[in-house]
């Protein structure tokens, strides 16, 4: 699929205005008490298995295949060059997460004694910033390569934004900030997404990097922090839900691409 760059720019805004509205959705609903915690728990599952796929067997392909069509290096180099910038991204967001908010984990917050001082929130606040900015980078970037990979990995990525905008909002409740902080938050990491997106398009220059260090970033989150959630819950179903987050994504590549 190829666009134009004016319908290019259109997709991008619909896909990141939708991104951004799914973590004030979920930062909204924990802000006024209208959630279930099965309906994230298996979210979250379905994402995790949807978002190691996509970074997988598409991300990190596209960009093995992008690096070696616009490159006239050899293919080795091609080939190191886009793992390093996976490994990057895996490990900057390792590193926020293991510095700046420590005590962050996706979901509801029920350890008030690990969140109970304002700038302990507010870290995790940066550290959840930090993700989604990444989001809009990867979706940007995917988007700049094919409308197909942008909207492949807004899908992987949407599927954890509102389990995002929960666990904002949750952090600011659990330190004892308002509900119109809490739902600010939850507006701030949808901002955040669409700062990502525009910077991206603004520097499309370097998406030959960009795409692999977004796509070390989505395994990141998908096999650091959504993986071991799931795994808090020995429930059947949620091992099921992640095998069909997989299995959504190769029915989609499976249909889009015949």
């Amino acid at each position: 699929m190829h666009f134009a760059d004016g319908s290019r720019v259109l997709l991008a805004l619909l896909l990141g205005l939708t991104a951004a509205g799914a973590n004030v959705i979920g930062g909204s609903l924990i802000a006024h008490r209208q959630w279930s915690h099965n309906f994230l728990k298996y979210f979250i599952a379905l994402g995790a298995g949807f978002m190691l796929a996509t970074a997988l067997l598409e991300m990190i392909p596209e960009s093995l295949k992008f690096r070696a069509e616009s490159s006239t290096g050899a293919l080795v180099n091609n080939t190191d060059t886009v793992f390093f910038f996976v490994l990057a991204g895996y490990f900057l967001v390792h590193f926020f997460e293991h510095t700046i908010a420590p005590h962050f984990h996706f979901g509801e917050e029920t350890h008030h004694e690990e969140i109970s001082h304002a700038h302990a929130s507010y870290a995790a606040l940066l550290g959840l910033v930090i993700h989604t900015f990444f989001d809009g980078v990867a979706i940007a970037s995917g988007l700049l390569v094919s409308a197909w990979l942008g909207s492949l990995i807004f899908i992987a990525i949407f599927l954890h934004k509102l389990p995002e905008g929960f666990t904002v909002a949750s952090l600011m409740l659990a330190s004892g900030q308002t509900k119109r902080v809490a739902f600010i938050s939850s507006v701030i990491l949808g901002g955040a997404t669409l700062v990502g997106m525009g910077l991206m398009f603004a520097l499309r220059g370097t998406v030959a990097f960009a795409l692999p260090f977004s796509a070390g970033v989505t395994l990141y989150v998908a096999a650091s922090d959504l993986i071991p959630e799931v795994n808090r819950e020995p429930k059947f179903g949620m091992a099921v839900m992640v095998f069909a987050g997989v299995a959504v994504m190769l029915g989609l590549k499976a249909i889009f691409h015949l």
